[in-house]
């Protein structure tokens, strides 16, 4: 699977949003902190806020916060209201756009690299933002793994 450059921009968004959550954050900081070009930050944010992850306030303490708590939204979500379908592997998707696999429906690594861009899916789908902000505030270190290393 292949992250754009607008997902990945739109994912260090959401997670900023996470650390800040429930605050009203100014779209100014979130490309300051990021480096990501405000005109382009500014379309990015008004599709999660169309897709049902944000939400915007206006006036001079305005700004965009999530529209759920954190624990509410995947990663896969994002992903899906930014890039539409995940990428596949170029032989699911140059079929998909008219190529043909020479061999069909039988081959064993289309079969294979369905089955990864599922397992990913499942992976981004069940990882929320309040995971992903745990793992930020804990300096990247899985909570699983803190209790362990703790013990």
């Amino acid at each position: 699977m292949r992250v754009t450059a607008k997902g990945e921009y739109a994912t260090q968004a959401v997670l900023h949003l996470s650390l800040q959550y429930p605050e009203v954050v100014t779209i100014h900081e979130i490309a300051q902190r990021h480096h990501i070009p405000l005109k382009y930050l500014e379309q990015i944010l008004l599709e999660l806020k169309r897709g049902g992850i944000l939400e915007s306030r206006r006036g001079v303490r305005g700004g965009y916060t999530l529209a759920r708590p954190p624990e509410e939204i995947s990663v896969g979500a994002v992903l899906r209201v930014v890039d539409g379908a995940f990428a596949e592997s170029s032989c699911v998707h140059n079929e998909s756009l008219g190529g043909v696999c020479v061999e069909g429906d039988s081959c064993g690594l289309k079969q294979i690299w369905k089955d990864v861009q599922g397992a990913v899916e499942k992976i981004l789908f069940a990882t929320t933002f309040e995971e992903v902000r745990k793992r930020t505030l804990s300096g990247g270190v899985r909570p699983a793994e803190t209790a362990r290393l703790e013990s």
